[in-house]
């Protein structure tokens, strides 16, 4: 029988299959932060119960945590608290945290696979919706609620129905300054935010395959906002490389027989999908998106649609009201107060290498608030080693430290109300940066280009 390789990973981590209802699906790796663990560990006390595998579960600080001065105590209180406890859980517990300041901490997604702990065949979860970015590397990573944390610390296994099977191929080439980012937003405007509801989305074609593994990461993290429950590439010899003499990557012998296994992870031929989408590399240019959800994105040199297009006239309207936009609007040329490059989306070496070409040699808008927070130490140290951190200060940019910053309006790090930030994050919902912010997701490059300028701009009139 021809099974796909969302099939393969899923059915051999079945414990039980529960008629007419879930399956019972062990899993292989656990990451918690300080904001959605807490609850969890207080169910485990109050039940009496120890972690299960304590060394299947890896925790870090990044949410709600600052991203100036981490070497001072936390100013804020509650989180102070949230990393207080959530280092006392693991203490009681024994598992491996890596708090500010530890040379491993830094955005939970970025964190496993640079160190190796996210591997091909893998099942992986976490208290966060973006767990999707694993998938990346041929695992099956999923965001859990708050109980479900609970569930896999007890017992390292969760209740889960088997969603539907989606594959997305996109095949061409891309144009150049194209990146991943642009063909993730390029796919959710086709599909809408909730197009791939109920489905694990499986990506192929030549475009994926010529991705970097950070580029398939950008892409896989971005599912969860088409409403996937994950998404996934299959391995190939550029995510063994990636892997490899990582320090939680396998060694020697095991090595050999990880790849062996590895290399049986894809879809056989005449495998079938309950839903199947084609596109060309060619259609696609660089994205950025002019409301409030991630599905309403257009071509940078395009005018917004007019709500005639929506399948909603009335969220429509809203959406455009709320960032202060009209029907036609050109969107390149409008005045932007605000630039992030980061998160877990767009926080990686890659990501500033692309911002730091585009900048070099040139200075910053005096207009403009540039927000640039690696996803991690390690992010940090490569800046540092490669130059980068030089081309950032001589073009008037600042760094800050590792953790999630402005994806979210959780710490310091906020976009005041009524300014235009574009942001290299995952999501521009109401509020999301700040109350009565307003975002727009785009790529490093555009992020870049915008920065210099002050306003809306394609990364092509520049490079």
């Amino acid at each position: 029988m021809a099974n796909t390789l969302f099939d393969k990973v899923w059915d051999s981590h079945v414990i039980e299959k529960i008629e007419d209802g879930p399956d019972v699906l062990f899993i292989d790796k656990h990451f918690i932060h300080e904001v959605t663990s807490p609850v969890a560990f207080v169910g485990l006390k109050n039940r009496k119960l120890k972690v299960m595998f304590p060394e299947r579960t890896f925790a870090t600080a990044d949410h709600n945590t600052p991203t100036l001065n981490q070497h001072l105590p936390i100013k804020d209180e509650l989180s102070a608290l949230q990393v207080k406890t959530l280092e006392k859980n693991c203490n009681e517990h024994g598992i491996d945290f890596w708090g500010l300041g530890h040379k491993k901490n830094g955005i939970v997604h970025v964190i496993g696979p640079e160190n190796g702990i996210t591997q091909p065949g893998l099942t992986i979860v976490c208290g966060d919706s973006h767990t999707s970015t694993h998938g990346a590397f041929g695992a099956i990573a999923f965001g859990i609620g708050t109980s479900e944390v609970e569930m896999v610390l007890a017992c390292q296994s969760i209740m889960q129905q088997k969603p539907k099977k989606m594959r997305i191929n996109v095949d061409g080439e891309l144009n150049r300054y194209v990146t991943p980012k642009d063909v993730a937003l390029y796919i959710i405007s086709k599909l809408s935010s909730s197009g791939a509801t109920g489905y694990f989305v499986e990506y192929s074609g030549r475009v994926f395959k010529e991705m970097s593994m950070e580029g398939r990461m950008t892409v896989c993290n971005l599912s969860i906002e088409m409403g996937a429950r994950g998404g996934m590439i299959a391995p190939d010899n550029k995510t063994y490389e990636y892997i490899k003499g990582k320090e939680y990557a396998p060694k020697d012998q095991e090595w050999d027989k990880a790849v062996t296994y590895w290399s049986s992870l894809k879809t056989d031929k005449g495998a079938i999908f309950d839903k199947e989408y084609n596109f060309i590399g060619k259609d696609i240019e660089p994205m950025i998106t002019y409301g409030t959800n991630p599905g309403m994105a257009i071509p940078i040199s395009k005018s917004i649609p007019s709500s005639d297009t929506s399948d909603s006239k009335t969220s429509y309207i809203k959406a455009l009201n709320y960032m202060e936009f009209k029907e036609g609007d050109q969107m390149i040329g409008k005045k932007i107060d605000y630039v992030f490059l980061g998160s877990c989306t767009n926080g990686r070496i890659e990501d500033f290498r692309v911002f730091a070409n585009l900048i070099k040699g040139k200075k910053k808008s005096d207009n403009v608030d540039a927000w640039l927070v690696p996803g991690s130490h390690k992010v940090l140290k490569s800046i540092k080693d490669e130059g980068i951190l030089d081309v950032l200060t001589d073009s008037g940019f600042k760094l800050r430290e590792p953790g999630c910053s402005a994806c979210l309006a959780m710490n310091d790090d906020k976009i005041p109300k009524g300014k235009y930030a574009v942001s290299t994050t995952n999501r521009n919902f109401e509020g999301r940066q700040g109350p009565g912010a307003r975002t727009l997701l785009a790529s490093p490059l555009v992020a870049a280009a915008t920065a210099i300028t002050g306003k809306i701009t394609d990364p092509r009139e520049i490079i």
